[in-house]
């Protein structure tokens, strides 16, 4: 199982989880055209579409994805958000697994300023996936996992510097810490899982203005030795 990297960050976000007979696409961040290019014009693997809330950087070509006879899995609020409408959208229940072709996916709450925003624990054969992100917290531990893919968006301490030299607005930080979430939350929830299964850490939509790849590595690398994986960076 491995974890492709289409988009990762504030400009539009798509991930391609792939296993030897199938894969899932995670977001549809990304206009339908440069998806298509990325994945070459080939969907016959994909067995269906994951969604984790309305934004378009998330999901803007969630009606594009669905056209090409891709089932798309998102909340209700989600699709209502979005107006989906029609058998190929999909509305999961957190707590609920879906079997989704070969794999088994239990949507869970996440917290965000969306209208029901979710993660993804994605079980196949013998791997546990969790996929979060555009999350402030995250309410709850995971037994057993072999691969993450989580959001480390901002550092406090950069942010919080930016702000007393006024380049950035109080309200943006704000809104920030209440919907993404920060390397330091990010090592408290690592530290409070599991990690001796763990066989690679995916860091997601990082900031451009608010991380530091040397700074996120030697933070992640004080709980977690193992593989590290920043789409993008060094």
């Amino acid at each position: 199982m491995k974890l492709r990297t289409i988009a990762s960050g504030s400009k539009g976000n798509c991930y391609l989880l792939e296993t030897d007979t199938g894969s899932l696409l995670i977001e549809a961040g990304l206009p339908i055209n440069k998806l298509k290019k990325a994945l070459e014009f080939d969907f016959s693997n994909i067995q269906g579409c994951l969604v984790t809330h309305e934004h378009q950087d998330h999901a803007k070509a969630i009606k594009d994805v669905a056209k090409l006879g891709i089932d798309v899995y998102a909340s209700r609020g989600t699709f209502e958000a979005l107006n989906c409408v029609g058998h190929r959208f999909i509305p999961m229940v957190p707590k609920q697994t879906k079997v989704i072709g070969e794999f088994e996916v239990l949507p869970f709450q996440t917290e965000h300023d969306a209208a029901e925003p979710l993660g993804f624990l994605i079980k196949y054969k013998d791997y546990k996936f969790l996929f979060a992100t555009d999350t402030f917290y995250l309410r709850y531990k995971f037994n057993g996992l072999t691969h993450i893919a989580i959001e480390c968006n901002y550092i406090k301490e950069i942010m919080e510097e930016k702000l007393c030299q006024g380049l950035i607005d109080i309200n943006r930080v704000i809104r920030t810490m209440k919907s993404h979430l920060s390397l330091e939350h990010l090592i408290e929830f690592l530290k409070s899982n599991d990690l001796s299964k763990v066989q690679e850490i995916y860091l997601l939509h990082l900031s451009d203005d608010n991380s530091n790849i040397s700074v996120i590595k030697e933070g992640i690398k004080k709980v977690y030795s193992g593989n590290l994986i920043i789409p993008g960076g060094d």
